[in-house]
């Protein structure tokens, strides 16, 4: 009898419903208004200028606006996107993570599988435009250093649009979803694979639920470890950049900007930038994956 429990006992599917979209919603929202805005323009701004070390971009951004400087994008750009991809990810993540799981997959490959699927469902479904238009935003310092009164963001938003259309302000969207499939698929399968060994280490049974502090603990591992993916984000930004080289091929597409960047800065160009993403990426797993759970 037990043994025929076990199954629903250890496998539960989470109900659809409205709060639960609103829970990804308001972590994501909650993630990129504390750290995640500050953590994600040091990133972008070390990856767009690959000449600059860490203190050096943080020179340049704090020249830029100063304390605003580092929340620059954040609205309305990260907040749209905010407000939808938390919710995306966590019902298509939740869902994926549930199939797998009820085809056998163990802890490991379901995280993988949900991360994903959620990932792949954020970048297509409401990432595209918001990324490009957050990575415009903080790559446009050049025109105010011409001494030239930047465009607002929707002027910007526009001229864009009027130029290159839908493609246009969905500007390496591709790059988007590669990295946000190998980002949650890194982030929830090694949260999963960190919360097995914390069982195992603590004498947890498998399937028991942890504490917070160790749901914490797995997702911060999970998070910092997924920064493996740095090269295809610095491809992404400066497919997105607004940062003027001659030098730059046109038409970028993933392949001949990887070889762009690699021509230029070598394999360190790739990963620039990395010190911010691990700790975006720990901050953003403990948001979505240990509060999310909880």
């Amino acid at each position: 009898m037990s043994a025929a429990l076990a199954p629903s006992a250890t496998l539960e599917k989470k109900p659809v419903k409205f709060s639960n979209l609103l829970l990804g919603a308001g972590l994501n929202m909650f993630e990129v208004t504390t750290l995640g805005q500050p953590l994600e323009v040091v990133k972008t701004t070390m990856a767009a200028n690959r000449t600059d070390g860490f203190v050096g971009s943080l020179s340049r951004i704090w020249q830029r606006g100063g304390v605003l400087g580092f929340y620059q994008g954040l609205i309305p750009w990260a907040w749209i996107e905010a407000s939808t991809k938390g919710a995306v990810l966590l019902f298509v993540a939740s869902e994926a993570e549930f199939y797998a799981k009820s085809f056998g997959a163990n802890d490991f490959v379901s995280g993988i599988s949900g991360g994903m699927a959620g990932g792949v469902a954020q970048a297509y479904a409401t990432m595209g435009f918001c990324t490009c238009m957050k990575t415009v935003e903080i790559t446009k310092h050049k025109v105010a250093a011409s001494g030239v009164k930047p465009p607002s963001t929707w002027a910007t938003f526009m001229d864009i649009y009027r130029k290159e259309g839908i493609r246009g302000i969905n500007k390496g969207v591709n790059a988007v979803a590669i990295r946000q499939t190998t980002n949650w698929g890194s982030r929830f399968g090694l949260s999963r694979l960190a919360e097995s060994g914390i069982r195992k280490t603590t004498g947890k049974e498998e399937g028991q639920k942890l504490g917070s502090m160790e749901k914490i603990l797995a997702s911060g591992l999970g998070g910092g470890l997924s920064a493996w993916n740095q090269p295809i984000e610095v491809i992404r930004v400066e497919m997105q950049s607004k940062t003027e080289d001659p030098n730059r091929p046109k038409n970028l597409t993933v392949g001949k900007t990887l070889r762009y960047i690699y021509s230029n800065n070598g394999i360190k160009g790739l990963y620039r930038g990395v010190a911010p993403r691990i700790g975006l990426g720990v901050w953003q797993t403990i948001c979505m994956v240990a509060l999310g759970d909880m």
